[in-house]
């Protein structure tokens, strides 16, 4: 039986210029949808995981093609709520070379951010799910969105659903009067496994110390709950290429992935979330080091793709894991 993932979080029309072309040249864009969380539901997805992901659309054209996209990606809708508002937009001109990839925002005031989900019966949602994730961007978009989420992580936690969190702390999203200290601690609390680097400890856990793996111990002292720590490497040699491999710490001990060289990066865009559905995909089915390769195959896979979202199958993340048919034209 294939197990169950909640996802929670907003998804934005994101239009990107064609190729590498600037803002100021491009007199076309290409839209397509995307959104932290719901990359993550996509992603997994497509490895054959049954995902629901709750979030709220406009009550217009605008939103019945996002709520189609995601249904076309695998994904469950009947927790996709179409309301008045609007639709949060984004927009990518991808770097190349030396020159570094550029985005822009255009959220303020939209649907989401405005979605209380009274109408949502949480123990509805969580029946029969084995997995809840969230991300720190939707506290940030505002207070109605983070006591959503709040409700929701008290509802899984009282089911036992295993919960993960990345933190991705964005500065400038935090704009409604609370700072991530007021809101992330209580969140971070009915979580099991987080994604953090060291200045999301800072911002978010007020967590200062020498290095990574020491904030990883501090962080445990504070939050007991919490199984696993984890993050990517990345070194940027130019937008076109970067070094990476994933790190886990499991609460005695670091594990490192095996490192990759990405030459020619298409789009770095939804990386981390493709390595988050990894891990999650992997913690579920795999022992620790394997979940670990796993998750770091999927994100280096990721940069080969256009789009927000991970298109990849099961069979070609192990491929790469285990260096099978890699870069071949497949017949």
């Amino acid at each position: 039986m294939s197990k169950k993932i909640i996802t929670i979080g907003e998804v934005m029309m994101r239009f990107s210029t064609p190729g590498h072309e600037r803002f100021l040249q491009a007199d076309t864009y290409h839209l397509t949808f995307g959104g932290a969380e719901a990359n993550v539901a996509v992603s997994l997805a497509q490895l054959g995981m049954k995902v629901s992901h709750v979030t709220a659309f406009p009550d217009n054209d605008f939103g019945l093609a996002a709520k189609s996209f995601l249904r076309q990606m695998g994904l469950e809708t009947d927790q996709v709520y179409l309301k008045e508002g609007r639709m949060g937009l984004y927009f990518l001109e991808n770097g190349a070379m030396q020159r570094s990839s550029k985005i822009i925002y255009d959220r303020f005031d939209s649907v989401f951010s405005h979605f209380k989900g009274d109408e949502i019966d949480w123990n509805q949602v969580f029946e029969g799910a084995d997995w809840f994730h969230w991300t720190g961007i939707t506290p940030a978009v505002s207070q109605e969105a983070a006591d959503l989420l709040l409700t929701a992580l008290k509802v899984a936690n009282e089911k036992g659903i295993t919960v993960s969190g990345d933190i991705n702390y964005r500065r400038n999203l935090w704009q409604y009067g609370k700072g991530p200290l007021d809101i992330m601690p209580e969140l971070i609390r009915y979580t099991h496994v987080l994604v953090a680097g060291k200045s999301d400890f800072e911002n978010c856990m007020d967590i200062q110390a020498e290095d990574w793996i020491a904030c990883c111990y501090e962080a445990k002292k504070y939050y007991p709950q919490i199984k696993y720590i984890t993050k990517t490497k990345r070194e940027s040699v130019s937008a076109s290429h970067n070094k990476i491999h994933g790190v886990l710490w499991n609460g005695t001990e670091i594990l490192n992935s095996k490192p990759y060289e990405i030459t020619h990066i298409v789009d770095r865009v939804g990386g981390g979330d493709a390595y988050m559905a990894g891990l999650i995909y992997g913690l579920m089915h795999m022992e620790e080091q394997e979940a670990l390769e796993f998750a770091t195959a999927a994100t280096v896979l990721k940069h080969s793709i256009p789009g927000d979202a991970n298109l990849v199958k099961l069979s070609e993340i192990l491929d790469l894991m285990h260096e099978k048919n890699v870069g071949k034209l497949m017949r």
